[in-house]
């Protein structure tokens, strides 16, 4: 599957509801080795604006955020400082060349094939005590995603837009994590939760999913603004069925499974 092509600013319009899981994986992140000053991996950067949430967390870090693309890795450099860098790399492929108390990735994983086989060498690229946590979306069965799949697929579409887009297979069950990382004298904690996003503004939450999921459909459509306005607005009826706006906002239900599993020191 072809990397998409990223808008940092319509991906960051939802920034707090997207951070809360990265907050939520760090509070389980236990103490690391060579602290205060550890080395860190943040696998999938993106803009990176969780980047400097670890930046803040541990100051003394020396902290890297590797991404594949452009788009998000200019936006992500304005943060960048003395202890602080971004450089490009890719998940499917990156296999670290030094070791890390932490190596860390947020929603990134559902884009890489296969990433279970890539787990050992980043386990393998941890000191002695050292963690690998990540946290992946578990929606893909969720109507945001059904109906993307399922219009991209109709016989208007097909031609243009079918098999560009994730399955349900893109991620594996909190099960299938555990049984991935569990190995003697390692802890693994492996857990889901579902969030309910109240998001606000009008076809909220189709503009959610213009920042993530929707990415490779806009980027294949890009040379035909006509036919791409037709599938947002089918899309977007769809979803104004699915997720009825309210008088307080439009509730976005979101399963997300996390993983965190440290080393024996």
């Amino acid at each position: 599957m072809t990397a998409p092509v990223w808008d940092p600013g319509q991906y960051l319009r939802h920034a707090d509801h997207r951070t809360r899981p990265f907050h939520d994986l760090l509070a389980r992140i236990g103490p690391l080795p060579h602290e205060p000053a550890p080395r860190i991996a943040d696998l999938g950067c993106g803009a990176g604006n969780v980047t400097t949430v670890l930046a803040e967390r541990w100051p003394a870090a020396r902290v890297t955020g590797y991404d594949t693309s452009p788009q998000m890795l200019e936006r992500a450099r304005i943060h960048a400082g003395p202890l602080l860098d971004f450089t490009e790399a890719d998940a499917a492929t990156w296999t670290p060349t030094e070791t890390y108390d932490l190596i860390v990735s947020n929603a990134l994983l559902q884009w890489v094939p296969g990433h279970t086989a890539r787990l050992p060498h980043w386990l393998d690229a941890l000191t002695p005590g050292g963690t690998l946590a990540f946290q992946v979306p578990g929606n893909f069965d969720a109507p945001s995603h059904t109906l993307m799949r399922e219009l991209a697929e109709s016989p208007r579409w097909r031609t243009h837009l079918g098999g560009l887009l994730r399955h349900g297979d893109a991620v594996h069950t909190p099960a299938g994590y555990l049984e991935h990382l569990t190995a003697p004298g390692r802890t693994v904690d492996v857990w889901e939760t579902t969030y309910l996003h109240l998001l606000h503004g009008e076809d909220a939450v189709l503009d959610w999913v213009k920042g993530t999921g929707l990415r490779p459909l806009l980027d294949a459509l890009a040379d035909d603004p006509e036919a791409r306005d037709a599938f947002l607005g089918e899309y977007r009826d769809l979803l104004r069925t699915a997720y009825p706006a309210g008088p307080h906002g439009t509730v976005f239900p979101f399963r997300r499974i996390f993983a965190v599993a440290r080393t024996a020191g």
